[in-house]
């Protein structure tokens, strides 16, 4: 009789509340993974994770070693890293809990991660972000999602809430993982003094040797800036290592996706490095700089700066109070302010980002409450100038003797405007209206860091969805490889999920991949629980 009730109890609770469900493939990644490889770059130490999902078949069936995934590239230091199975075993995709519960009694919001019934085959079973809701025209420009409202004339942005937008940041760049082999050969590091000077002179920034400390000794008043390039080295440079390597030039941010990355062995014979279509063809504007300072001055002030379309915004925190003030040159009208956590010496962890044409500031991670609202109106800045080059900064002023460390810089999600397909791989950018034309991986880079052939950013597709009645628009954040609303046109089937295909909001990952040993050591221990991953669904 117990048997019989629990097994009632656990298919009403399936049927009803809430249910398991694998993802298949790497449409939502980073936020969900479908079958992967984990990997850890032997250059820089990076432990980070690329799509095995062509190796099966979409019932799952393995399609042969043809299809196995044998490279990818490293996100930090974009080196080449083997990834054959006989070294790295790919993995089966996230298992996720549902609340089928959810939706019967409560509106789809904005940004919720959803699970539906797939329009074309309602036997399959999808996962995208909700990004538009009944009754809404959706434009998607210059990688960010744009709303007009029923009756209204205007599209505004559609803002993430500050828990969105940690969850969806992407990395960029973590100054943990420099790839201290390349700098032995003259690479430069991406994090240098603004004079640019080869031996920092009093008063300057000064690094450790290994280039991932910096610090300064307060001795000038005016602000001293530390400043990041993007300077990325190419598949091109890790095989001419020990030969004399050319003067890197700094680029734009781009949408770069490392999961995107795998190479099957028909592919890497033809070329190890990664494909034309996924070293990231788009500029990102829209950055976060987060580092831990350690503040040993009683004042001063500490300066966050990031940069996009050339306008700048700053986050200045006074060190004695903890006072907080926001400011957008050319904006003399915007100046939030807060009081903060600081307090003098101490050790401070700041995120300071500037997403959807909003300005958020986390300490020690918390969100920085203000007096005035944080967003800020449009622009007009769709095309990069020279100082996106160098696009993020941190600056001492008035005697702030500082250390920083754990420097990261992330980007964010960036959606490819595209309805229906009609390339092999998707862009904004449109042939017959820019002068663009990505053909080589070296196009790409001259391209990126070229300002004078930035006018094509003027001419990005921008596509328009309309939605009825009980329609949703949904897109996967892994935008270059998502088989989302955008594309299903070309199947033939509408481009919204109808409301009573939606089966439930997605909750948490109760069972990512496990581990065949203890995580640190080489104790062998099958089926250890990897419980990093193990988290809310945001």
């Amino acid at each position: 009789e117990s048997v019989v009730i629990a097994f009632v109890l656990a298919f009403l609770f399936r049927t009803f509340e809430a249910e398991a469900f694998v993802i298949p493939t790497g449409s939502m990644a980073p936020t969900l993974m479908g079958r992967h490889k984990d990997l850890n770059c032997p250059k820089c130490g990076y432990w980070f994770q690329v799509s095995a999902s062509d190796e099966v078949t979409s019932t799952g069936s393995y399609r042969g070693p043809a299809f196995d995934v044998v490279s990818c590239t490293c996100p930090m230091c974009r080196y080449p890293v083997e990834a054959g199975p006989d070294k790295h075993p790919s993995y089966k995709g996230d298992r996720i809990l549902v609340n089928k519960f959810a939706y019967q009694f409560w509106e789809p919001r904005r940004w919720d991660v959803a699970v539906f019934k797939y329009p074309g085959a309602a036997a399959t079973n999808y996962i995208k972000r909700i990004v538009g809701l009944p009754g809404e025209t959706i434009r998607i420009y210059r990688g960010d999602i744009y709303v007009r409202q029923p009756g209204q004339n205007d599209f505004q942005i559609a803002r993430k809430p500050p828990d969105k937008v940690l969850a969806m940041l992407q990395p960029v760049y973590d100054n943990d993982y420099v790839a201290t082999e390349l700098m032995a050969h003259g690479w430069p590091p991406r994090w240098q003094n603004s004079s640019r000077s080869s031996s920092p002179q009093q008063g300057e920034w000064q690094s450790s040797e290994d280039f991932r400390t910096y610090w300064i000794d307060g001795s000038r008043p005016e602000p001293v800036w530390l400043r990041y390039q993007h300077l990325v080295p190419s598949y091109q440079d890790w095989q001419r290592l020990g030969r004399r390597l050319p003067a890197p030039k700094p680029q734009l941010i781009s949408d770069f996706a490392p999961y995107n990355t795998n190479r099957d062995r028909s592919a890497y014979r033809q070329h190890p490095g990664p494909e034309l279509e996924n070293l990231g063809l788009h500029w990102v504007g829209d950055l976060a700089v987060q580092c831990e300072a350690e503040v040993h001055s009683p004042g001063g002030r500490l300066i966050l700066e990031l940069v996009e379309g050339g306008w700048r915004m700053q986050c200045q925190v006074e060190l004695a109070s903890g006072l907080a003030r926001l400011g957008i040159d050319g904006l003399p009208d915007f100046q939030p302010q807060a009081k903060t956590p600081v307090r003098g010496p101490g050790k401070y962890r700041l995120l300071f980002a500037n997403i959807d044409d909003q300005l958020l500031l986390w300490i020690d991670g918390r969100l920085v409450q203000f007096d005035a609202p944080t967003t800020y109106p449009p622009l007009n800045n769709p095309r990069p100038q020279e100082a996106d080059l160098a696009p993020v900064g941190i600056a001492a002023a008035d005697g702030a003797a500082l250390t920083l460390g754990h420097l990261k810089l992330f980007r964010d999600v960036y959606y490819i405007a595209e309805r229906g397909q009609t390339a092999a791989a998707i862009s904004d950018f449109e042939p017959w209206r820019t002068p663009y034309r990505p053909a080589t991986a070296d196009t790409v880079a001259e391209f990126l860091s070229s300002p004078q052939q930035w006018d094509a950013f003027l001419y990005l597709r921008q596509v328009e969805f309309s939605l009825d009645k009980d329609q949703f628009l949904v897109l996967g954040d892994n935008s270059p490889r998502s088989r989302d609303s955008r594309l299903w046109e070309q199947d033939g089937f509408e481009y919204y999920v109808r409301r009573d295909l939606l089966l439930g909001k997605a909750l948490l990952i109760y069972w990512p991949h496990a581990w065949d040993h203890i995580p640190g050591t080489n104790i062998p221990f099958p089926l250890f629980p990897n419980f990093s991953r193990m988290r809310l669904i945001r």
